[in-house]
């Protein structure tokens, strides 16, 4: 592994697929919530994904969506993980992985009581430490000083704090959504200076 890991979030246009290709990224996540403004039709995240990078695997969101819909939408539009952001249990996460064979992130909210106690005993391949459901906002990062298992840190980062975040906790991946967008959109410039703060700003 080279350093911490990244993904950029809620990519939507060919424009977004073109930035990240084009500055690089470990993971490239859709959101399949359809009250989120980031959503993205699965035939249309099929078209994003088939001109993806090889090496940046595509990520599907999914927030409290009925279980076979996510085998449904998941199939759809090739995604090669899933991200479950919302109430989900540890039976919904086994079916899940077991129904199609494919890694599983899931999401928890810092600031949910014992929300760290069943991150690091989820069943998940990957675990999320969020503020919220893609709320933007930043958390204490202390309280993951001495969380034990490999995680995903989202919340708040941008170009700016990203480099803090990992000089300081180290974890296994960052995730980012509307730190690299102007005015709701994604921006390039801010794509390649966060990419570059993980990569570079140790």
């Amino acid at each position: 592994m080279f350093g911490t890991e990244l993904k950029i979030c809620g990519l939507k246009r060919l424009e977004d697929i073109i930035a990240v290709n084009r500055h690089g990224a470990d993971y490239a996540g859709f959101v399949f919530f359809e009250k989120s403004k980031r959503y993205v039709d699965p035939y249309k995240a099929n078209e994003l994904i088939s001109l993806l990078r090889a090496d940046i695997k595509p990520v599907g969101v999914f927030l409290d969506e009925p279980i076979d819909n996510v085998v449904r939408i998941a199939r759809i539009s090739g995604v090669e993980l899933v991200q479950l952001h919302g109430h989900e249990s540890e039976e919904y996460v086994e079916y899940v992985k077991r129904t199609l064979d494919r890694p599983v992130i899931k999401a928890y909210k810092a600031s949910e009581e014992g929300a760290l106690e069943k991150a690091a005993q989820s069943s998940a391949d990957y675990v999320m430490i969020d503020s919220g459901a893609g709320s933007g906002k930043k958390f204490d990062w202390s309280i993951l000083k001495d969380f034990k298992r490999d995680y995903f840190l989202a919340g708040g980062l941008d170009p700016e704090s990203v480099g803090e975040a990992i000089r300081m906790l180290e974890p296994f991946a960052v995730d980012v959504s509307s730190g690299v967008e102007t005015n709701g959109i994604k921006d390039e410039k801010k794509i390649a200076e966060f990419i570059k703060a993980v990569r570079y700003g140790r």
